[in-house]
C-alpha cells in the first residue's frame, strides 16, 4: 500500500473512532512524490531532471512509465501526482476527460516550442508534398501508408480518424503502428534508399538532427494548433505539498535545453539519471530560478541545499 492510500485508510479509521480532530496534520505528512511519464525521450529526461531536484530537496520519489491513458488514469486514482508531458492539443482527448471530472489540472506550460504533425523527408517535400492535402496525389509512392508510433497514441488516433473520415482523401490509406524506435528505423531505411515515407514527427526530438525532414501543412486542422507541453498535477496535490507545487509552477525549459537533454540521453546513450545530475550541476543558474522561494522537505533554503549537494 503506498503512502497516499495508507494515509486515507488511517483517516477513515480515525474518523470512525472520532479521533480525527486530534491529528489534523496527518494528510500533509506524505513526503513522497509520484511522477508519471510516457517513454518519449523528452518527457523521460525531463521527468528525471525534476525528480532529481526533488531528491535533492529531500523528497522520496518514484517514477512510473506508461501510455498517456495509463498515466492520466493513475493521476485520477491518486496513485500519481505529477505528469510533465501533457502535449496539447494532441493529448486533449485523454486530458479533457479527467479535467472535466475534476481529478487533474494543468499547472503551467513547461515547454513552448513544440510541433507534432505528419512529416516527410526533405526530398519528398521538395518534390511537391508540402501539405497533407498533397499526400493522396502520390499515394503509390507512399504505398498509401503513414507510419505512427505505439497503438493508442493520440497522433496515431488523429491519423486513424482522418482515414476513417476521409480527410485529405486518405480513406484508402492505412496507419502502420509501431514504436518510436520502430518508426524511426523505417524512416532511416527509407531515407537511405531515397524512398518516400510519411510519418508522425515531433520536436524537440533527435529525429530532427538525424534527418532532413519537413512538417506538412494541415489546412483542415486535424492536428490542432498552438502546441504546448504542460505540467499536470492531480487535484488536491497543491494543498498536500504546496512547497513542491511552487517548484512546478516555476519549472519550464526551452527547446535548446530539452534538445541537449535528449541528445545526451539518446545519441550519447547516457543514463537519464546521470544526464540529470550532470546538467543540474552545470546549470545552477537555471535551477535557482526554478526553486526560488522553495524549501527542502526539512525547511531549508532549496538553492543552498542543492548547491551543497552538487559541490560535494
Amino acid at each position: 500500500m503506498n503512502n497516499k492510500k495508507l494515509v486515507s485508510t488511517l483517516l477513515i479509521v480515525l474518523l470512525g473512532f472520532g479521533l480525527f480532530a486530534a491529528v489534523p496534520q496527518v494528510a500533509a505528512q506524505d513526503d513522497r512524490i509520484d511522477f508519471g511519464y510516457v517513454q518519449w525521450p523528452g518527457v523521460t529526461i525531463k521527468t528525471h531532471v525534476a525528480a532529481k531536484i526533488a531528491d535533492y530537496l529531500g523528497y522520496e520519489t518514484k517514477m512510473t512509465s506508461g501510455s498517456q491513458a495509463i498515466v492520466f488514469k493513475g493521476m485520477d486514482t491518486g496513485d500519481l501526482d505529477v505528469f510533465l508531458g501533457n502535449w496539447l492539443p494532441t493529448m486533449k482527448m485523454h486530458f479533457d476527460k479527467y479535467e472535466e471530472k475534476g481529478s487533474v489540472h494543468n499547472v503551467r506550460v513547461n515547454l513552448f516550442d513544440v510541433v507534432y504533425r505528419t512529416a516527410v523527408p526533405e526530398y519528398v517535400y521538395e518534390a511537391g508534398v508540402k501539405s497533407l492535402a498533397d499526400l493522396n496525389e502520390y499515394a503509390d509512392k507512399f504505398n498509401s501508408k503513414i507510419y505512427g508510433i505505439e497503438p493508442g497514441n493520440e497522433g496515431n488516433i488523429i491519423i486513424q480518424n482522418a482515414i476513417k473520415n476521409n480527410n485529405y482523401n486518405l480513406g484508402d490509406w492505412t496507419l502502420q503502428s509501431s514504436s518510436t524506435a520502430g518508426m524511426l528505423t523505417s524512416v532511416k531505411r527509407a531515407v537511405n534508399n531515397e524512398e518516400w515515407i510519411a510519418f508522425n514527427g515531433w520536436k524537440p526530438h533527435y529525429m530532427n538532427v538525424m534527418f532532413d525532414l519537413r512538417y506538412l501543412e494541415d489546412p483542415e486542422g486535424i492536428w490542432g494548433e498552438g502546441e504546448r507541453v504542460y505540467t499536470v498535477a492531480r487535484n488536491g496535490y497543491q494543498d498536500e505539498n504546496p512547497n513542491f507545487y511552487k517548484f512546478l509552477e516555476q519549472f519550464k525549459v526551452t527547446a535548446p535545453i530539452q534538445n541537449q537533454w535528449i541528445d545526451s540521453y539518446k545519441r550519447q546513450e547516457k543514463d537519464p539519471e546521470v544526464v540529470a545530475e550532470e546538467w543540474i550541476a552545470n546549470n545552477l543558474d537555471v535551477v535557482n530560478q526554478w526553486v526560488y522561494g522553495v524549501e527542502t522537505a526539512d525547511g531549508e533554503m532549496a538553492r543552498k541545499a542543492i548547491k551543497e549537494i552538487v559541490n560535494n
